[in-house]
């Protein structure tokens, strides 16, 4: 793949705090735009989004899934849809200049499908809690039984072709989004890879694993996702 298109989705729920550093650190001479889809958020999320030159589009429908696919059509309906979508989290734990290593295997190797992996990467202490560890040792261990998957994490820090991305057609709306690729994949056969990536404490406190009660729904989300695709 030679000098592809490329744009990033970032799903944003009262990420203000963050929002600027994040799409600053993205290497701008890899990608074509950065779309940030403001998922109802009560604060300064969307104008500091704009400030730092991004695309702002607003999704007043809770939940990270409908972000993504508010993204996702935006993208689809554009006048130049990109060959690649790199989909990245507000809250500063991912290292955006690492972009470059997401999307390589996807130009260099053909690949359709990049997960970040946190599992493989540099991991400050703390940045994931105890939690989240545990929910993607089960998920990708389950991956694993049911269709020999080698993934090591769900990373939001992901890469895929565009084209690819709307075979899967995604339905998820809530926290079941990034095992709903990742089990769509497999079951569609898509050539992919992990790659390690950095991971540090996010800026603010977060919405799903900040909680008992999100970290309860997600965990249920990812199970009845994989379960439901077998």
């Amino acid at each position: 793949m030679q000098e592809p298109v490329i744009k990033v989705i970032i799903p944003a729920f009262n990420e203000s705090q963050s929002i600027q550093q994040v799409i600053e650190d993205i290497p701008k001479k890899l990608v074509d735009g950065i779309v940030v889809v403001n998922n109802a958020s009560s604060d300064a999320t969307a104008k500091r989004a704009r400030q730092s030159g991004a695309t702002v589009i607003d999704q007043p429908k809770r939940g990270y899934g409908n972000a993504c696919l508010k993204g996702i059509d935006y993208l689809k309906k554009s006048k130049n849809p990109p060959d690649i979508v790199v989909f990245l989290d507000a809250d500063y734990s991912d290292s955006p200049d690492e972009m470059g290593q997401i999307v390589d295997p996807i130009i260099e190797n053909n690949v359709d499908l990049v997960i970040g992996s946190r599992a493989l990467g540099n991991r400050e202490p703390g940045a994931m809690k105890p939690q989240q560890i545990f929910g993607n040792w089960l998920a990708t261990s389950l991956m694993r039984l049911f269709w020999n998957a080698k993934f090591t994490d769900l990373g939001p820090f992901r890469a895929i072709k565009f084209n690819k991305l709307l075979e899967l057609n995604m339905q998820d709306t809530t926290f079941g989004w990034t095992v709903e690729m990742q089990v769509k994949a497999l079951k569609h056969n898509f050539a992919y890879t992990e790659v390690p990536v950095s991971y540090k404490k996010r800026i603010g406190v977060s919405k799903i694993s900040g909680t008992i009660n999100g970290s309860i729904k997600a965990g249920y989300k990812i199970l009845y996702t994989i379960f439901k695709n077998l």
